[in-house]
C-alpha cells in the first residue's frame, strides 16, 4: 500500500475513533441517568425532542442517535408524531425489574460468600448498625438521606465485588428502573427504614457466617419485601 494511502487511512481511523458526537452522547447518556435517578425527569412524563436537547445539552442529531439506546434499555418510549414518554411505573415494570434484581443480586451474594473479606463485611455491618442505632433515637431528613446512600451503596458493593463487568453494566441499567420505582412508590421513609436496615444486617451476617443457603434466603427476602412494598403502594 502506498505511503499516502496508509497515512490517509490512519487519519480516517483517528477521526472515526474520536467523534465529537460520540463523546457528547456518552456525556448525555450519563446526564440522562442522573436526571432519572434524581427525579428531575419523572416516570410517565412526556417530553419533546427539543426538551431533551435542552436538558442534555446535545444536538438534535446526537439525541436521535441516543434515543434508540434509551428505548432499548426500557427507560423511555418514542411516540411517533407525539414526542417521547419516560417509562411509567406500573405492575409489569415492578415485577420485571425486581425479578431481574433478584437474579443479579443472588449471584453476587453467592460470590461474596467465598470472595469478600470479613474486614469488608464488618465495615458494611458497622455502617448499618450505626444507622440502626441512630434511627432508634430520632429519624431526621438528614438521616434518611444518609440511609438511602448506605442502602444503595451496599447493593453496589455486592455487585461490584463480583468484578464481572458485564454483570455490573447490566445491573446498572436495571438499577435505574428500580430507582425510578423507589422514587415513585417506595422512597426510604421512617416506616421502611428499620426493616430495610435489618434486612441488610441479616444478609451481611449470613455472608460472614459463609452460610450459602441463609445468605440466598436473606437477599431474596429483602428484595421481595421491597417489591411487595412497591406493588402494594
Amino acid at each position: 500500500m502506498a505511503t499516502g494511502q496508509t497515512t490517509a487511512l490512519k487519519r480516517s481511523k483517528t477521526a472515526t475513533d474520536l467523534p465529537g458526537d460520540s463523546l457528547n452522547r456518552q456525556v448525555a447518556y450519563r446526564r440522562m441517568q442522573q436526571l432519572l435517578l434524581s427525579g428531575e425527569i419523572e416516570p410517565g412524563q412526556n417530553l419533546s425532542q427539543r426538551d431533551l436537547v435542552s436538558l442534555l445539552g446535545i444536538s438534535l442529531g446526537a439525541l436521535r442517535e441516543l434515543l434508540p439506546r434509551l428505548e432499548a434499555e426500557g427507560l423511555l418510549t418514542i411516540l411517533p408524531q407525539r414526542g417521547i414518554q419516560i417509562t411509567a411505573v406500573d405492575l409489569r415494570m415492578i415485577r420485571e425489574s425486581y425479578q431481574i434484581r433478584i437474579a443479579y443480586e443472588r449471584e453476587a451474594t453467592i460470590h461474596a460468600i467465598t470472595h469478600v473479606t470479613d474486614e469488608a463485611l464488618h465495615a458494611q455491618r458497622k455502617l448499618h448498625t450505626d444507622l440502626f442505632d441512630r434511627a432508634g433515637v430520632a429519624i431526621t431528613g438528614t438521616l434518611l438521606e444518609e440511609a438511602q446512600k448506605v442502602d444503595s451503596d451496599f447493593h453496589d458493593f455486592l455487585i461490584g465485588a463480583t468484578g464481572n463487568e458485564s454483570l455490573m453494566q447490566a445491573y446498572s441499567i436495571n438499577a435505574i428502573r428500580v430507582r425510578m420505582i423507589q422514587i415513585d412508590r417506595i422512597r426510604l421513609n421512617p416506616v421502611v427504614l428499620a426493616p430495610a436496615l435489618a434486612d441488610h444486617i441479616e444478609i451481611i451476617d449470613a455472608i460472614l457466617a459463609r452460610d450459602r443457603n441463609a445468605a440466598i434466603a436473606a437477599i431474596e427476602n429483602h428484595i421481595t419485601n421491597a417489591r411487595n412494598r412497591a406493588v402494594s403502594f
